[in-house]
């Protein structure tokens, strides 16, 4: 018998999906209905986008302005609306230093998700798809709060993800050895500090340790999914769900904004029999009816 808590099963799972020694694929989720969606595509985890929270939630851009109870509250819908499937979630800078970093661990690790993405920037972070320069914590710093994170977790599946941005190879790899070193269970670069697959499978072999892809700019477009299964552990397509939702949106609003119809909308909707079985509504009724 383990001693793993019994809200850590979905911990155990994606353990699981990653010793088969084949790709974990999924696609970026902002909310809990998007999750659901992701979910009942087919993904057998999901993991949330922290670019994606800031601009549904905020309408803001991703430079960590909204607070790490913010983001836990948004967390824990999704956890709920997905339940039994693996859930990887972007913590951002962890919201401080080590203090905030075990918090940050302790609470997310409680809410239910399966693992936690941590990056070296210095706080408040900075997307790196919005122009501007990244800071970063020094490389000892970035490694105290990964081994926080590592002695924090109750669960010893909850699975840690060192994320570096930094903008050079040499200096990633320096930073994700030193993460790795202090506990991190898979590592990732962001695709400014890589140009090829070559690059990738370097920094896997020079860490030596499982990565995760966010799947953007050439990552995107010039890789096959075979390229990315060869060198990944996680692949993640971060932003097609929120950018699709936003296009749909656009497209369908100006047509009922100038038309006062939505007899020729667009995009076809889902009807709402469908959304009511998407969000689960016969299992409220169900629950009702014996609770009576």
């Amino acid at each position: 018998m383990t001693n793993t808590p019994a809200f850590g099963f979905e911990a155990a799972a994606l353990r699981t999906m990653m010793a088969s020694g084949r790709t974990v694929w999924m696609a970026g989720a902002y909310d809990g209905l998007s999750a659901r969606l992701i979910s009942q595509a087919g993904f057998k985890a999901v993991c949330t986008t922290g670019y994606g929270i800031s601009g549904s939630h905020l309408g803001k851009p991703d430079v960590e302005i909204y607070t790490m109870s913010e983001n836990l509250a948004v967390v824990a819908a999704m956890v709920e609306a997905i339940r039994g499937v693996p859930l990887v979630t972007d913590c951002d800078t962890g919201y401080g230093g080590i203090v905030n970093i075990h918090r940050t661990m302790r609470q997310f690790e409680r809410a239910g998700v399966a693992g936690m993405i941590f990056e070296d920037q210095r706080s408040p972070k900075h997307c790196p798809c919005l122009p501007g320069p990244i800071d970063l914590v020094s490389l000892e710093e970035g490694q105290a709060k990964i081994r926080a994170a590592a002695a924090a977790r109750l669960n010893p599946d909850t699975v840690i993800v060192a994320r570096s941005d930094a903008t050079t190879m040499e200096e990633c790899i320096a930073r994700l050895k030193a993460y790795a070193e202090a506990g991190a269970d898979v590592v990732q670069p962001i695709s400014g500090c890589i140009k090829s697959l070559a690059d990738i499978r370097a920094l896997k072999e020079a860490v030596g340790k499982p990565v995760s892809l966010q799947l953007l700019n050439w990552l995107e477009t010039d890789l096959t999914p075979a390229d990315i299964e060869s060198v990944a552990t996680f692949a993640t397509y971060p932003l097609v769900a929120l950018m699709t939702v936003t296009k749909a949106l656009q497209d369908n609003l100006a047509v009922l904004a100038q038309t006062h119809s939505s007899k020729a909308l667009p995009h076809e909707r889902v009807s709402m029999d469908d959304f009511k079985g998407l969000i689960g509504y016969e299992d409220v009724v169900a629950l009702q009816g014996q609770c009576m």
